[in-house]
């Protein structure tokens, strides 16, 4: 049973929330967790937050959603910047250990 991590970018609309972006945050729990973690937002979500982030865990294709937060448009931009520059280090420092998923 493989599982991978993922951290969704998403935003409420009438119809639902929608998710926008996705990024594949490897196969080691602690190490996408400690990449969720470092990212700025409010774990206090309610009905007036627009802008969101999950980190979804997935078994056998299967979704589940971990942990979440809300952020703000400013803040959302940070995060990414944030997840992109941890990936990255993942990725330069230990290539072995991330393979590109679909």
């Amino acid at each position: 049973m493989d599982k991978q991590y993922f951290i969704e970018l998403g935003f409420k609309t009438p119809d639902g929330p929608e998710i926008f972006g996705r990024f594949f945050a490897g196969d080691n729990c602690k190490r996408a967790r400690a990449i969720f973690c470092k990212l700025q937002g409010n774990r206090n979500i309610n009905d007036s937050n627009v802008i969101f982030l999950t980190f979804v865990e997935t078994s056998n294709e299967l979704p589940v959603d971990l942990d979440m937060m809300a952020c703000t448009l400013d803040q959302l931009g940070e995060n990414c910047k944030i997840i992109t520059t941890e990936l990255f280090k993942i990725y330069s420092l230990l290539p072995d250990t991330l393979k590109y998923r679909q």
